[in-house]
């Protein structure tokens, strides 16, 4: 047996030895003399009876650890993790009741057989509810288990420029040796098409998640704007091309509707010879990603309200059903004009209709929350995690999570506390410690419920610095 899977031994022998130990005990002389207390069970049933409780105990127990100790690895091992719990309660219903109607009818005639098989049934109906919720929330991991694995084509990769001439520091590619290892992919023949839809294309701005992002300008109006592309004709299930369209104006839309003074706009989406794209505001000025290292850290008076105005802005998305999925350091600006800006809603998702996932990630893994990383849905709340991520690595110059390599990473995410603050800061309020703790807890119910309540407490940081 693999060592991996040495938690099943124990639990294993014991079920196998209290159901063979049942009937060999049973069988004593002494066991007349045995009872259940507080029932008319007594003899050789309640020896037998003892023993299969005791088995479906540990059933239950192998359940629990089942559930702890199978990979959440977004297939079949995932699957399993989310219906082992119902399934062995369900089992344990079924076989213990058979087993009370066998051996403990005593018991069952002092609490009444109609009251006994009343509750047998809502129990049954209750688990085997639960079982079936729980396989068809989960029934797309079952599909991944049996689904071929893609062949993956060799992407081109293209070196990272040292320093980007893009004013919108979305397009910047991840700057620590982790996040460099992700490949950007270049399409096309390198050359930038004329137009795009109704917008002229002036120039080549730089990379960013979807792809290439360009500078165009809307002639009927004589706007600027950012226009960022993504390939909509490389997929490895070529029958699923119209399906992942829809799903790229989709997740373009529910963008596009978002209207607040600290989110980029989006004004248009369309698609071009197999082109998708994105016209955006284009936004002038730096991204938080400059004052993300020592020496040149942002004063706190200046980065406390930056921060909560960014959880504002996404307390605003989040009641509008957007979650951004890729909050870090180089999509935060300040513009020149000193207001915020969240850039790239929805970018991640839509880059990730894209099944050819050499050349796209998710999310900028050191931001990553655990249940994104585990493959989970989610919600605003893994945008708080984010936010905690970046609010940690302004204050201190680090990010709360580092490692040698993406896997590493990864499971210290999912894993390891973050480093106390205090530590790397003692002179700040406590406060900002019990902020960052509570915006970087792994288990959801002890995270933040909204971004509101981070923004709330950020503005409470800053009294906290003029006291």
């Amino acid at each position: 047996m693999s060592k991996s899977l040495h938690w099943i031994i124990p639990h294993a022998s014991g079920i196998l030895a209290a159901l063979l130990l049942g009937p060999l005990l049973s069988g004593l002389a002494w066991v007349e003399f045995f009872s259940i207390p507080l029932t008319a069970v007594t003899g050789a049933n309640a020896v037998r009876l003892v023993s299969q409780g005791v088995a479906l105990g540990l059933l239950m127990a192998l359940a629990a650890s089942a559930y702890q100790q199978l990979p959440d690895n977004g297939r079949g091992s995932s699957f399993l993790r989310t219906i082992v719990l119902p399934s062995a309660a369900l089992a344990v219903v079924i076989f213990g009741g058979r087993t009370l109607r066998t051996l403990g009818s005593p018991f069952i005639d002092q609490i009444g057989l109609s009251v006994f098989a009343q509750g047998y049934t809502i129990m049954l109906v209750v688990l085997g509810l639960w079982l079936t919720i729980a396989w068809l929330r989960h029934l797309e991991l079952l599909r991944n288990t049996f689904a071929p694995e893609p062949v993956k084509r060799k992407p081109v990769r293209t070196p990272v420029p040292e320093e980007s001439p893009v004013t919108d520091d979305s397009a910047e590619i991840a700057a620590d040796p982790v996040e460099k290892s992700i490949a950007v992919v270049m399409n096309g023949n390198g050359q930038p098409p004329a137009s795009l839809g109704r917008y002229k294309i002036l120039k080549e701005l730089g990379r960013g998640a979807m792809g290439l992002v360009y500078l165009g300008k809307d002639p009927t109006i004589q706007r600027f704007v950012a226009i960022k592309t993504m390939r909509l004709d490389e997929f490895e299930e070529p029958d699923k091309v119209q399906e992942i369209k829809a799903r790229f104006f989709r997740e373009a839309e529910s963008a596009g509707r978002l209207s607040h003074p600290n989110i980029v706009t989006i004004y248009d989406a369309g698609e071009q010879d197999e082109l998708g794209y994105i016209a955006m505001e284009l936004v002038e000025g730096q991204s938080l990603k400059n004052w993300s290292r020592k020496p040149n850290l942002m004063p706190l008076p200046q980065m406390v309200p930056t921060l909560a105005s960014v959880a504002e802005a996404l307390e605003y998305a989040h009641q509008q059903g957007v979650v951004h999925r890729d909050i870090k350091p180089a999509n935060i600006m300040i513009t020149k004009e000193r207001l915020v800006k969240v850039m790239d809603f929805g970018i991640a998702k839509m880059a990730s209709s894209n099944k050819t996932q050499t050349d796209i990630v998710l999310g900028t893994p050191t931001y990553m929350s655990p249940e994104q990383i585990a493959g989970k849905k989610v919600d605003g709340r893994s945008d708080v995690f984010s936010v905690g991520v970046v609010l940690f690595e302004l204050l201190t110059g680090q990010p709360p999570f580092t490692a040698d390599n993406l896997s590493a990473l990864l499971f210290a995410i999912a894993h390891h506390p973050h480093p106390d603050l205090h530590t790397l800061r003692p002179e700040l309020p406590p406060i900002f410690q019990e902020v960052v703790n509570r915006a970087l807890q792994k288990e959801l119910p002890q995270r933040y419920r909204r971004a509101g309540e981070l923004a709330q407490d950020l503005r409470d940081c800053l009294h906290s610095l003029a006291a």
